[in-house]
């Protein structure tokens, strides 16, 4: 804990306070503020629309095993190849098999939390393969050597003024140059990368059980292209992300739409149902499907956090985050950031080394309030909070002042016993490190609200 914690500590400290920062990202979120306002509006009914999504993804999580088997005997069906791996490494390792027996040195992959989690980008360039984002934000963090700093828009920290230079160092390109020319420029350099490309890997926003499909939903045509280029098409997919039904897409698609990008729909949406058939003229001819445990059953077995695993990955919880917003993705040192992040990362991660992620929350609420599948994550964060003390995760100086705060505080007698000079000078003694340096710690009133009231009822 100590190592992970006192990073987590000292970065915060310094984002919450870099100005430039927080501007670039308060903007960034502004715009979305806006979009997402008028994307909502296509809803007749919201709550009723959050409330059956809710339901049906309640309905996976708590019946995860039957679906999954519904789900590998259609995908299979239709001449997709399931590969169970119960943890990171085990993934990783397995998709480099397939590519060491393809001879592949050449992959694109289109965004993928997944894929973030299990680290794969560095098992690849490890054995000197080489992978390209094919998503514009992911592409950026990319060439600068970063982590997605968002979980739907990976380039949030950054402005075009940054991106500029950014390409301007290594491409070459004019400083001045405007974000249409830049993308313009990517997208012609990534066009030979997918022609060229041996496999192409993707996620998957949800899995459909009863046709055995994969789905995939994006704004740039590079899952399309990633998938439609290359002989061998890899997903790799949490096993959360099932959905009951085809006919369930036409209300989680919207959702995912209007609370990630703020659209009605996003611009194009893919359903994969397996290789290409006999007369179908693009399309992978093998697809295999990675499909990842990696501790997801940690959270599995908590009644109350379990519905966690409902989240559809839209990142609105991120963007409703006064902590978030102050401290930013990269702080986290995790792949899923934000107070979804610091709901599951403890479980995902290991509570010792990551339950202070749930200490670093206001607990206002927004975070429930904003979730298209009504997710409490506030209650969650308490929830977690409470585990680690109960397997304890304190230190033994924490457990001294909680007992002396209990005992001083529960009678009356004991809160007089001082005045409040001794109680600010012993407020001072103990609380002045934890309050932090840039904040003044409150001071007692001469005389509390009970002498005043005392005095007034005489």
């Amino acid at each position: 804990m100590g190592e992970i914690y006192q990073k987590f500590i000292k970065e915060s400290a310094k984002k919450a306070f870099d100005l430039e920062h927080r501007f670039k990202i308060n903007y960034n979120i502004g715009k979305y503020n806006e979009a997402v306002l008028k994307g909502k509006e296509q809803f007749k009914d919201l709550e009723l629309a959050r409330k059956r999504a809710a339901a049906l993804k309640h309905r996976i999580v708590n019946n995860l095993e039957k679906y999954l088997i519904e789900f590998a005997a259609n995908f299979e069906k239709n001449g997709g190849k399931i590969i169970w791996a119960q943890n990171a490494e085990e993934a990783t390792q397995e998709i480099l098999t397939l590519l060491h027996k393809r001879n592949a040195k050449n992959v694109v992959k289109s965004k993928s939390m997944i894929t973030e989690e299990i680290e794969l980008n560095e098992t690849l360039e490890q054995n000197e393969i080489e992978i390209v984002e094919t998503d514009l934000g992911e592409y950026i963090v990319q060439i600068a050597g970063e982590k997605p700093y968002h979980i739907v828009t990976p380039a949030m920290h950054k402005s075009r003024d940054d991106i500029a230079e950014l390409f301007h160092e290594k491409f070459n390109t004019p400083r001045e140059s405007t974000p249409e020319e830049l993308t313009a420029y990517v997208r012609d350099k990534l066009r030979n990368k997918f022609i060229n490309a041996d496999v192409g890997i993707t996620g998957a926003n949800f899995l459909i059980a009863d046709i055995g499909a994969v789905c995939l939903t994006e704004n740039e045509g590079n899952g399309l292209m990633s998938t439609a280029f290359p002989k061998t098409h890899i997903a790799v997919v949490g096993i959360e992300k099932l959905i009951p039904s085809l006919n369930d897409l036409d209300l989680f698609w919207p959702l995912l739409a209007s609370y990630g990008t703020g659209q009605n729909i996003t611009v194009y949406n893919s359903i994969f149902t397996g290789p290409k058939k006999e007369g179908e003229v693009d399309g992978p001819e093998e697809m295999y499907l990675v499909l990842v445990e990696n501790n997801r059953a940690e959270i599995l077995k908590h009644e109350k956090q379990r519905n966690a695993l409902t989240c559809i990955r839209c990142g609105a919880c991120l963007n409703a985050c006064p902590v978030y917003k102050n401290i930013g993705g990269h702080t986290y040192n995790t792949t899923y950031s934000g107070p979804i992040g610091s709901v599951i990362s403890p479980h995902l991660k290991g509570m010792e080394q990551y339950k202070h992620l749930s200490f670093a929350s206001s607990l206002c609420g927004s975070c429930t309030q904003v979730c298209p599948v009504k997710i409490p994550l506030h209650e969650m964060l308490l929830d977690n909070r409470n585990e680690s003390v109960n397997l304890g995760y304190y230190k033994r100086g924490e457990k001294i002042a909680i007992n002396s705060m209990n005992t001083f505080l529960s009678k009356r007698k004991r809160m007089d016993m001082f005045n409040s000079k001794l109680k600010n000078i012993g407020i001072q003694l103990i609380f002045k490190n934890a309050w932090g340096p840039r904040r003044e710690l409150p001071k007692f009133a001469n005389k509390s609200f009970r002498d005043m009231w005392m005095e007034r009822d005489k």
